[in-house]
């Protein structure tokens, strides 16, 4: 081992999985201490973001599993493909519903009964101190100072909200108020991405409160310096139904819907100047008939995200046997299934289960590991 350069070392490491990282820590404290430097672990997220894959989270008797597959870089190679899915962990919390939330390689649980990150490929987890009257929150990654932060909402009164801030990695963790500047009201719905350090999410505006679905602001949170501004969200009419996306760095939004038929429509919104907020839209109505892909269509369907040559990703909610997921190229119009090894292999009520969440380019990330702050939950 003393006569492998360090160099050496950190680029064979490198291209290894991260659950094969975790094992080789317990080899020695030799190797520990290597694998655990800053230098390794950036290194590591750098390599793991040129290979990306999709995440999926499934929920199955108060458990939470988590797979991952290779994204395909370019889906339209073959007539055919199938990618193997890798299981990683369990993870169990307490009852109650969750919403799930991704960033940079960590998943953020905001429940009913508490808040908690994980790391969805080594187990480690955090559970964040409880909060009062929870309205919403969300989960932003800072890539200047490498900090993950949580934005809490909560409710005062009917028309009073208060503010709160969370910095994971800062020693002992609590919340902090900060002041918003303007008045706006988060749906139980509501949307998220973190994108380049800015957390955009999907408000309404006072007059507003009381329309179904509307949005009327873009509401733009500076994960590092903690600030509010917003862009006019007129552009998307059905907030229920958009969902925020990474479009190669730049904000959009994408809409689903559909009727009795076996078409569904999707609109695509991408913000092409931030400071004359001009957008680029397109409509493309999608045919199970025409694209020959599986059945149930297009009820099981929903847009998971975009991947960084800018095909949408498309996933189903219920699994089976095969499962699929679906890439389409709205610039080519074209439609390619791919089916996902493993994850339909978990049988459930009706031969089913449900993927409650699935993400495209994720990454995985090592830097995330405080001993004081994460419980290991590593099952197998």
């Amino acid at each position: 081992m003393n006569s492998i350069p360090i160099d050496l070392f950190h680029e064979i490491f490198t291209r290894l999985p991260a659950k094969s990282i975790g094992k080789f820590c317990c080899v020695s404290k030799q190797w520990a201490s290597i694998l655990d430097r800053q230098d390794f672990t950036e290194l590591f997220l750098t390599r793991s973001s040129t290979r990306p894959r999709l995440l999926f989270a499934v929920q199955r008797y108060g458990e939470w599993l988590f797979f991952s597959s290779p994204q395909t870089q370019n889906p339209y190679e073959k007539s055919s493909l199938a990618l193997a899915a890798d299981f990683h962990i369990k993870l169990r919390l307490d009852e109650g519903y969750y919403r799930c939330e991704y960033t940079s390689g960590l998943i953020y649980f905001s429940g009913t009964k508490s808040q908690v990150i994980c790391n969805p490929i080594t187990g480690q987890h955090a559970i964040l101190p409880k909060a009062d009257r929870e309205l919403r929150s969300f989960f932003g990654f800072d890539p200047i100072d490498k900090q993950y932060k949580v934005l809490l909402i909560n409710k005062i009164g009917d028309d009073e909200r208060a503010y709160h801030i969370l910095t994971l990695g800062s020693g002992i963790m609590r919340w902090r108020m900060i002041q918003c500047p303007f008045t706006h009201y988060v749906y139980h719905t509501c949307k998220r991405i973190c994108i380049n350090g800015v957390l955009y999410y999907l408000a309404g505006l006072p007059d507003e409160r009381y329309k179904y679905g509307s949005v009327g602001v873009i509401v733009c949170f500076d994960v590092r310096f903690e600030k509010f501004t917003f862009i006019d969200g007129e552009c998307f009419t059905d907030g229920h139904n958009t969902i925020l996306v990474n479009y190669k760095g730049k904000l959009g939004g994408i809409s689903m819907t559909y009727d009795k038929s076996d078409v569904f429509e999707l609109r695509i919104c991408v913000l092409e100047d931030v400071e004359k907020q001009e957008w680029s839209k397109r409509v493309h109505f999608i045919s199970r008939m025409r694209e020959k892909v599986i059945e149930p269509w297009p009820w099981n369907i929903y847009v998971v995200g975009v991947t960084a040559t800018g095909e949408i990703v498309l996933s189903e909610k219920y699994t089976h046997k095969p499962s699929y997921v679906y890439y389409f190229n709205h610039e080519r119009n074209t439609l390619k299934s791919v089916e996902i090894q493993g994850v339909g292999e978990y049988k459930e009520w009706f031969n089913q289960h449900r993927v409650y969440y699935a993400f495209s380019d994720h990454v995985e990330n090592l830097s995330f590991d405080d001993s004081e702050q994460l419980k290991s939950s590593f099952t197998q």
